[in-house]
C-alpha cells in the first residue's frame, strides 16, 4: 500500500511543478531519463550476473558462507568481499534484497553493503593521487572497522544477536 502512496504523491507533484513551470518539468524529465539509460546497462548488467549466480548457487551455500548462522566469519567474510567490490549504491542495495532472500543475514548484509560504500580498495590510487597515502588509508581502515559497528547495530536490532 505505502508504494502506491508514493506513486501518488510522486505524480501529484510532478503536476504541481508542471503546472508552476512546464518548460523546467520536461526539462528535468530529459535529464532523468538519460540518466536512467545510463545507469541500465550497468544495473541490468549486475542484477543479471547476481541472477545467474543465485540459480547456480542454492541458499543452502549462500546461508553457510553469508547467513545468519555464519556468525561473525561471514561478517568478516562480507565486509571484506564489500570492501574489494565496486558496486555503485543503486546496484548494490538491490543485489542485497536479493541476496537476504537467498538466505543472507542482516548483519552480513549490513557489513557487506557498508564496506561497499565507505570503503574503496579499488579506487584507493585514486583517493591517494587527490588526498595522500596517510589519509586514505586512515580513512578506509577506519570506515572497516565502522563496518562491524553498523552490523553489530543492524544484528541488535533486527534480532540477529
Amino acid at each position: 500500500m505505502s508504494k502506491y502512496l508514493l506513486h501518488v504523491i510522486t505524480i501529484f507533484l510532478l503536476l504541481i511543478s508542471y503546472y508552476k513551470d512546464s518548460k523546467k518539468t520536461r526539462m528535468a524529465l530529459k535529464k532523468a531519463w538519460k540518466a536512467f539509460e545510463n545507469i541500465l546497462p550497468e544495473f541490468l548488467g549486475v542484477i543479471m550476473l547476481v541472477g545467474i549466480l543465485l540459480s547456480l548457487v542454492n541458499p543452502e551455500f549462500i546461508s553457510s558462507i553469508v547467513g545468519e548462522k555464519s556468525g561473525w566469519l561471514g561478517v568478516i567474510l562480507s565486509a571484506i568481499v564489500g570492501a574489494v567490490t565496486l558496486i555503485p549504491g543503486f546496484v548494490a542495495f538491490p543485489t542485497a534484497a536479493l541476496l537476504l532472500k537467498s538466505g543472507a543475514g542482516y548483519m552480513q548484509i549490513g557489513a557487506f553493503i557498508s564496506t561497499l560504500m565507505m570503503v574503496g580498495v579499488v579506487t584507493a590510487p585514486v583517493e591517494i593521487k587527490y588526498f595522500g597515502k596517510k589519509l586514505t588509508v586512515a580513512r578506509n581502515i577506519m570506515a572497516f572497522f565502522f563496518s562491524f559497528l553498523v552490523a553489530y547495530i543492524i544484528g541488535k536490532v533486527v534480532g540477529g544477536i
